[in-house]
């Protein structure tokens, strides 16, 4: 048998593990169940491919993420190594003769999502085939106190019955201890050794400022540190404001959210990797399978829902060991308004179950029919027509998906583009001389105030609305206006789909899951306070606060936090620069660019200045986000 070290480097060129990689997969040789919990980026993949390709049979990975399904495979077929993925869309036959191919055809890794080991059919083709080991990857979800519960994971411990004497291997980077003894119990682990890493950066300072101008200190940043930096944001429409108000700046700038066609996601994310751009502005869809290396920034713009999040994100930065930044920006009303915005999206039991009728009706399924049938699902034209707010309805579509209720594609981008390729004045005059078009036209304009200066995704449900049109009206106008020139307007045919993997039953459905639901909120709100708690308390090192969330216990602080940076006196002057900003408070309130403009040093030292100003009860910060002394 080929030593791990010798399969490590004929397929993946490395010539050492990286910390406990050889400890665990050692554990999984001798045939234990194992527990690995290292932080993003540690290689986890390693721990199981490197085993299986040292014993005769098949590694059964269950994963969630589609797309790191679909990587993993690309991966190991370019070093030659025979894997195959069960991920949606795939039709009843395919499967059949993909899982012919595992049981007859010399493969290596099969990979499947959770919801996969739902069909009773496929659990018992599963049996059958040659199992050497069983991953599981973000086996944090597989509990309701993890950030990304999903109940079809509980299905997992079926296979523990049918492989008693098989390894499990259950992988995640980030679980509280709560976390970690939920998933050793819900897989029914045995016996089981756990390997952890630390989950401290040594190298990563955690910044967090309060300012009232988050892009004039995003530009500070970058200009200070011109290496490559990501700027992580809560929506898509965020990505592409901040990277087109950084060109504008002069930075090389790109975006990426779960919106993009695959080919524009390789396109701006090719940008970045080749460094013909400084900055990616992102969603959480970024991230998973990157490895740069030398990302020296991680700006977050907006508050993350969780820690477990943040710290992943954040962990993206300075992968090669050199020092790297981790910077939360966060104005005087973004707590409130976060809470606000968060709670509001939330689905209870009583909009879960009103929107699952709503639903079946809109779909036309009867009362204990619907198994199996696909529909095609326009996402807003289902929220238009029932009047429902958007995120809300998604974030419940996303609970019956979670539970196995439903399974929906990915496929919520905005489909419709278009820019006026003529001055704003000639549309004017086209619309006095068009008054049938008018208010169509008008929707557009005040709905989308850009679409002058870029291409802008277009919500025609929306513009519909608002136009007191219907939807093939503002679509027959658009096709009118791109023939005559005066836009540019691209729309695709790709609307999401939506299978019903149960029968309809209204109360017995949702009252099944409901439970799940509630637990759910419960463990949103207490994530979305720990992160309020971490940018608001103003006493502890921000590395120790990130550590004991994880159960992590340290002695020591950071001494590169934000925290730590004030404490230590690191900042030029401070007690100078105090007395300057004090001197001019006394005259007028100030903003703290109005204050940097007037004493001329580097913003980072007059900010964290400011704070400490700020917790000592010095000075205050008003509404309007100006500064002035306590009375």
């Amino acid at each position: 048998m080929q030593e791990a070290q010798d399969i490590l480097l004929k397929y993946w060129k490395h010539e050492s593990f990286r910390p406990l990689q050889k400890e665990i997969i050692d554990s999984v040789l001798e045939g234990h169940d194992t527990f690995a919990l290292l932080p993003t980026g540690g290689g986890k993949s390693i721990c199981f491919q490197v085993p299986t390709m040292m014993r005769e049979g098949i590694c059964l990975v269950i994963s969630p993420l589609i797309a790191l399904m679909k990587d993993q495979v690309a991966n190991l077929q370019k070093r030659e190594i025979k894997a195959i993925a069960l991920t949606g869309g795939i039709h009843t036959e395919e499967i059949i003769d993909l899982l012919d191919n595992c049981q007859f055809g010399n493969y290596k890794f099969l990979y499947l999502s959770p919801e996969r080991l739902q069909s009773d059919w496929i659990l018992e083709r599963i049996k059958n085939l040659p199992i050497s080991f069983i991953a599981i990857d973000e086996a944090h979800c597989v509990s309701q106190w993890g950030h990304d519960f999903r109940p079809a994971y509980l299905k997992i411990s079926e296979l523990k019955k049918h492989f008693p004497k098989i390894p499990f291997l259950a992988l995640t980077a980030t679980a509280t201890p709560r976390v970690v003894e939920d998933i050793k119990t819900e897989l029914g682990l045995k016996d089981t050794k756990l390997f952890q890493q630390s989950f401290e950066r040594k190298n990563i300072a955690y910044m967090v400022f309060e300012v009232e101008d988050k892009l004039y200190r995003v530009e500070q940043i970058l200009k200070k540190n011109p290496q490559p930096s990501i700027i992580y944001v809560r929506n898509r429409k965020s990505c592409l404001n901040i990277s087109t108000q950084l060109q504008s700046l002069g930075f090389r700038a790109t975006y990426y959210h779960g919106g993009l066609s695959t080919k524009e996601k390789d396109k701006n994310m090719q940008l970045w990797m080749s460094e013909q751009a400084q900055v990616i502005v992102a969603t959480n869809a970024f991230g998973m399978g990157i490895d740069k290396d030398n990302v020296k920034t991680v700006i977050h713009t907006q508050l993350p829902e969780n820690l477990e999040n943040y710290y992943q994100e954040s962990g993206r930065a300075g992968r090669n060991g050199e020092k790297a930044f981790s910077v939360l920006l966060y104005n005087n009303s973004d707590a409130n308004q976060t809470e606000q915005q968060f709670l509001s999206i939330l689905p209870d039991k009583k909009f879960l179950k009103t929107m699952y009728v709503k639903l079946c009706n809109y779909f036309q399924i009867a009362y204990g029919e619907g198994l199996d049938d696909t529909f095609s699902f326009k996402l807003n034209h289902f929220c238009n027509k029932y009047d429902f707010p958007t995120l809300k309805t998604y974030n419940a579509l996303q609970f019956l998906n979670q539970q196995g209720i439903i399974t929906m594609s990915q496929e919520f981008s905005e489909k419709v583009t278009m820019q006026f390729l003529i001055e704003s004045k000639e549309v004017i005059r086209y619309t006095s001389l068009n008054q049938k078009d008018e208010e169509i036209i008008l929707a557009i304009l005040r709905t989308y105030p850009g679409v002058h200066e870029m291409k802008t995704p277009i919500n025609l449900s929306l513009i519909a609305k608002k136009s007191n049109h219907t939807e093939e009206q503002v679509t027959s106008l658009l096709e009118k206006l791109r023939e005559k020139e005066i836009i540019e307007y691209k729309s695709k045919n790709n609307d999401a789909t939506i299978l019903f993997n149960e029968v309809r039953e209204d109360d017995l459905t949702i009252n099944r899951v409901s439970k799940y639901l509630e637990k759910q909120n419960q463990l949103k709100q207490e994530q979305l306070s720990s992160v309020l708690y971490y940018i608001k308390e103003s006493k502890t090192c921000k590395n120790r606060l990130v550590l004991d969330y994880f159960g992590e216990e340290t002695n020591s602080n950071c001494g590169v936090c934000s925290y730590c940076i004030t404490q230590k006196g690191k900042i030029t002057e401070a007690d100078s620069i105090a007395d300057k900003i004090l001197s001019l408070l006394k005259t007028a309130s100030l903003t703290s660019r109005e204050i940097q403009n007037q004493i001329k040093l580097d913003a980072s030292d007059i900010i964290l200045v400011l704070q400490e100003l700020l917790e000592n009860n010095h000075i205050v910060i008003l509404a309007n986000n100006k500064y002035t002394l306590k009375s």
